[in-house]
């Protein structure tokens, strides 16, 4: 589909100019307010509406070999974490528009993948230092709170990138938005109030209900800033500020705060915050995806009884079933296999629902044609009838017949097919009240198969008794309206068995073109939380390992600039490689270009966020802050410091022993360097291989034609 269309100049290089072309159509999805594109196509007229990179790279003609090499690294990415496409597409085309800055200024190619490559490990090995230990969080869910979603969206950045109310960087608009509860709150004056509690008693609600009714109240309420205002994402309770602290990471991973009478060391074992931390205002669906996990928690500790091994969140055993047109109130997570099928099969299902069901599953496709490959058909014989059409016939029906006899002789009920299901037979099979469900996934008939003490099988000839599971039950999943019925034309059903090992979560959308949104965002969520627990660590979130890593690179630029004036004053003894001393000469120059996709990916996050008018203000922020961490010698310790001194400003009015209630923001650890280094592949890769490079007019002068042509999106 036709998008958008970029000036392309062919005196430069091209794959890395179609590669910023590409990933400049996914800048707004980049931080947790993302918007909506609507993807027309030029030929048909017809749109769909999208919010995520994955979808956006679908929609768009990506038949060039650079397209296609980014489509392969985004899906990638997406197929794996589930997390970190917005990241990884606007990195390539921030280090594509570097390396080809780095050309420009004559940097030779072989020179920026030493470098550029350099600079990115050094920077995923520098942010180590932000990383925050995650462990035991199931210790004590049972006791614990339950996430409290919230259904609007927050600001997920870290502190100390929030932007003050004083500095005149502000959308005047955004003093008038009423922030999320999960927020802290500064009033006009820059003075942080404590913000309204995620957990509250019902008497505090109620309160909050008269002091909104009462003119007085708010107005009051108003001018001190404690309700509305502009909205500061607060920070985890982990980091709290002592006098003259000093940070330090220790080997086991732990970040330690000495300075007080006795050191702290901070980590995150609570579900709730690390919950709250990583949903990145989708309090929606992590609330879901927490749900879901308690569901687990719940059926393995059954289960297991008194001896109940450490708990494992298994995403393997979470499904969606989604629902377009149905109310948003509808959406829930159940225990069990939740599936929609025909509205024709109502009488069926009601036949079923009150009657023990025997089920049997099948791996492969449950049709005629179905055959091991080794299978081949005698080629001498040849069977001669007046109609080719009475003898496929006769085929299907006979075979047709054979699996009704089987399903008959061992009573069963219910058969779920991992493939495809032959039309006729699950018509045959409907007459005789039983339900054949084709393109089950695999977790599926595993969970059954472990409940059920079903054995799979590839095809029907392999049935026997043995083969056969028992105890699973199938009812009408909730009561929906009559008319939502009739107008998305199908039912939905809950099929489970005591004990299994399954969750489905039912997502609802009265916007049908929402639906695959919905879907992706759970997902997301579900996946970061997943890989928080798989690697028992966590970043600080929110834009603060980013700005490690600009600052870090910013440095370390500086120190070659400096060995770079020793080199040509013939300081360096050894400068008889011509690498070393080349590399030595351009690494600042790389570095900082490195630097400057990092500064471009700050600005645009804080924009997006509605913390500033324009991305040169945000980017004036930036240059403030970095200025500030230079100075402060440590960058890593500016951060975690600028964190503790904005929880001790925020919590001097007596109430620091309820910093539980304040969530934090944390990303995912290997998604997000992942993403780091898949874009930074792709992009030393289009450089080295492309060769669609004018280097020079030559004999002939060339006119502008040619030298300018349009890349459509």
């Amino acid at each position: 589909m036709v998008m958008a269309c970029r000036v392309i100049n062919k005196r430069r290089h091209m794959g890395l100019q179609q590669l910023s072309s590409f990933a400049g159509t996914g800048r707004t999805f980049l931080g947790p307010l993302k918007l909506s594109k609507f993807i027309i196509d030029a030929e048909c007229h017809e749109s769909v509406l999208i919010s995520s990179t994955v979808r956006l790279l679908e929609s768009l003609d990506l038949t060039s070999a650079v397209g296609q090499l980014l489509n392969e690294a985004v899906q990638a990415q997406n197929n794996t974490y589930k997390t970190g496409t917005s990241t990884l597409l606007f990195l390539i085309g921030a280090w594509s528009s570097a390396a080809e800055e780095c050309l420009h200024l004559g940097v030779p190619i072989s020179l920026i993948v030493s470098a550029m490559s350099e600079g990115l490990n050094s920077c995923i090995e520098e942010v180590v230092s932000l990383q925050v230990p995650v462990y035991n969080v199931f210790d004590q869910i049972d006791n614990t709170k339950t996430f409290s979603g919230v259904e609007t969206s927050s600001v997920s950045l870290c502190p100390f990138l929030q932007i003050p109310s004083d500095t005149g960087l502000q959308k005047e608009h955004d003093l008038k938005d009423v922030a999320s509860p999960s927020l802290t709150f500064y009033n006009l004056s820059g003075i942080p109030v404590r913000s309204p509690k995620l957990f509250r008693s019902q008497a505090e609600v109620e309160a909050d209900k008269n002091t909104l009714q009462n003119p007085q109240s708010l107005q009051n309420s108003l001018l001190t800033g404690s309700r509305y205002g502009k909205s500061i994402l607060i920070h985890s309770r982990h980091f709290n500020r002592t006098d003259n602290n000093q940070w330090i990471n220790k080997p086991d991973g732990f970040l330690e705060q000495h300075g007080g009478a006795t050191p702290n060391t901070y980590r995150c074992s609570d579900l709730v915050e690390l919950e709250m931390g990583l949903s990145h205002g989708d309090h929606h669906s992590m609330k879901l995806v927490d749900e879901a996990v308690r569901l687990q928690y719940q059926n393995a500790s059954m289960q297991q009884g008194s001896r109940m091994m450490p708990f494992r969140f298994d995403i393997s055993r979470i499904f969606t079933c989604c629902l377009p047109g149905v109310p948003e109130s509808f959406s829930c997570v159940c225990p069990g296999f939740i599936t929609v099928i025909s509205i024709s099969n109502t009488t069926l299902i009601k036949e079923l629902q009150n009657q023990p069901i025997r089920i049997l599953l099948i791996e492969g496709d449950l049709t005629e044609k179905y055959r091991h490959l080794g299978f081949n058909k005698a080629t001498n014989i040849n069977t001669v009838l007046e109609s080719m059409r009475v003898q496929q016939d006769t085929t299907e029906e006979l075979w047709t017949n054979y699996v009704l006899q089987v399903l008959i002789k061992f009573n069963v009920n219910l058969v779920l097919v991992q493939g495809n299901v032959s039309e006729h037979l699950t018509e045959k099979c409907i007459h005789t009240k039983r339900l054949v469900l084709g393109s089950v996934n695999s977790s599926v008939m595993q969970a059954f198969a472990e409940a059920s003490g079903a054995v799979q099988v590839t095809y029907i000839t392999q049935v026997n008794e043995n083969c056969v599971g028992s105890g699973v039950s199938v009812t009408f999943w909730r009561s929906i309206p009559s008319d939502v019925i009739d107008r998305i034309n199908v039912i939905t059903i809950v099929i489970k068995t005591e004990g299994i090992n399954l969750v489905t979560v039912v997502l609802t959308s009265p916007v049908t073109a929402q639906m695959q949104t919905k879907e992706d965002r759970f997902w997301t969520c579900a996946y970061r939380l997943y890989y928080a627990l798989e690697e028992q660590k966590v970043f600080l979130g929110g834009g603060a390992v980013e700005f490690l890593c600009l600052s870090h690179l910013q440095i370390l630029a500086e120190q070659s600039l400096s060995k770079r004036n020793y080199v040509c004053s013939g300081w360096l003894p050894d400068t008889s490689s011509w690498l070393a001393s080349s590399l030595a000469l351009y690494r600042s120059t790389v570095l900082k270009c490195l630097a400057n996709g990092w500064h471009k990916y700050l600005s645009t996050l804080i924009y997006n966020t509605a913390s500033c008018s324009s991305e040169f203000e945000a980017s004036t922020f930036i240059q403030q802050r970095l200025q500030n961490a230079t100075d402060s010698g440590s960058p890593s310790s500016y951060i975690l410091n600028e964190y503790s001194k904005l929880n001790s400003g925020i919590f001097n009015s007596g109430i620091s022993n309820k910093l539980e209630q304040i969530p934090s923001i944390y990303d995912v650890v290997i998604p997000k360097t992942e993403a780091w280094r898949r874009a930074l592949d792709l992009v030393l890769l289009v450089l080295q291989t492309d060769s669609e490079i004018i280097t020079g007019l030559g004999h002939r002068q060339l006119n502008s034609q040619e030298t300018e042509g349009f890349l459509f999106l």
